[in-house]
């Protein structure tokens, strides 16, 4: 893999990247037991395919929040669960999902760095707005960016040259992050400088665009960068 140079801004996708997306079932593992995990691996996948599916069918857009709940809602059937008020803890605790243990002091490297730093997510803006508070990493981002004004979902490359148009760069003075194969896949075929952040072993996928770095969890990134 080729090295990684000439950068300006640092992206990341929000969750699974930045923010645990199984926090919020795992803050209840008392009440869902052996269902956990299940549930939590079943939330996710659904949530990303009502993503891809809702964009592929155009003029069907809803926030992130409304595929979030549909998400849950199906997983939960799936495993079994029928708890209006199990359901409505779940959904609390996505409004301020915990962020991995190593993100503050590496956003706070690449900012003493000076780089610029970004969410580009498919999160509405005000779940994004929740998570960031929560995890108190606000003052290390310049930019949080929804893809909520194009009303479509990630993988369009519209999205991608959201940060672009946003800091008045070139893709590859642009180094993302995510921890989806699929989004580092077309993150980089876009052009950007990418950082797949592979923290469960996952094989790669097989499409167009690889990333430059797989990474096990974001500590590894500013030495990368020469921070």
């Amino acid at each position: 893999m080729s090295e990684i140079s000439g950068i300006k801004a640092c992206v990341f996708d929000a969750y699974g990247t930045l923010f645990d997306v199984n926090a919020a079932a795992a803050h209840l593992k008392g009440e869902l037991g052996d269902k956990e995990a299940k549930l939590a691996e079943i939330w996710r996948l659904k949530q990303l395919q009502y993503s891809w599916l809702r964009t592929l069918m155009e003029g069907c857009y809803v926030e992130f929040w409304q595929v979030t709940q549909d998400g849950l809602d199906f997983a939960m059937e799936a495993v079994g669960l029928k708890d209006d008020a199990l359901r409505q803890k779940l959904l609390d605790l996505y409004w301020k999902l915990d962020s991995y243990p190593e993100v503050p002091a590496m956003l706070q490297a690449l900012k003493d760095g000076g780089l610029k730093t970004a969410i580009l997510s498919n999160g509405s803006p005000a779940m994004l707005d929740g998570a960031v508070q929560s995890s108190g990493i606000g003052d290390r981002l310049d930019a949080v960016l929804s893809v909520d004004g194009h009303r479509f979902y990630k993988p369009r490359p519209q999205i991608y040259a959201m940060v672009t148009d946003h800091f008045k760069i070139s893709p590859q003075e642009v180094c993302f992050m995510s921890s989806n194969g699929w989004d580092a896949a077309a993150a980089a075929f876009f052009g950007f400088q990418v950082c797949w952040v592979n923290r469960t072993g996952q094989p790669q996928e097989r499409l167009p665009g690889e990333p430059k770095k797989i990474l096990k969890d974001l500590s590894q990134l500013p030495p990368l960068l020469g921070l």
